[in-house]
């Protein structure tokens, strides 16, 4: 399940797994399906 973020009139939507934050609840529905739970690799 993802979690909806509004700022400045902007909804986001965030992986509950790993905090990643993406612009359309499909992508991160998406995103979420494959994710391991940890940070992805390009946050470091």
């Amino acid at each position: 399940m993802v979690a909806a973020t509004q700022v400045e009139q902007t909804t986001w939507y965030r992986c509950e797994k790993c905090g990643l934050v993406l612009a359309t609840k499909l992508d991160a529905e998406q995103h979420e399906e494959w994710c391991a739970g940890d940070l992805p690799s390009y946050c470091w």
